[in-house]
């Protein structure tokens, strides 16, 4: 009967979109985009700096656009580091949003 109880709560937790981590499936999405594209360069905790790349916790849309789509910044956006060693990860296109959840 507990195995029974136990499909039932994980069900209904999957049925209701809620992750582990406590985040909204889109920013889950996102969690997942960032760890699979960006942790090669940035740090796996956004907020803290990578080896190659800044922190991006809190980035914005239009940050995450530029840079991720086409390798270039924003108008009027003034870069954390003046190297411009990131290439567009176009793949990554599809998930922007969600990545733009998780780094919120």
């Amino acid at each position: 009967m507990k195995g029974a109880a136990l499909a039932m709560v994980a069900l209904a937790v999957a049925a209701g979109g809620c992750s582990e981590s406590g985040l909204s499936p889109s920013a889950e999405r996102g969690r997942q985009v960032y760890l699979a594209h960006c942790i090669a360069c940035h740090n796996s905790d956004p907020a803290q700096p990578g080896p190659v790349g800044p922190p991006v916790k809190g980035s914005s849309r239009a940050l995450l656009e530029a840079k991720v789509l086409n390798g270039t910044y924003p108008p009027g956006y003034t870069p954390k580091r003046p190297t411009k060693v990131m290439v567009p990860l176009p793949a990554v296109a599809p998930d922007l949003a969600a990545l733009a959840d998780y780094l919120r």
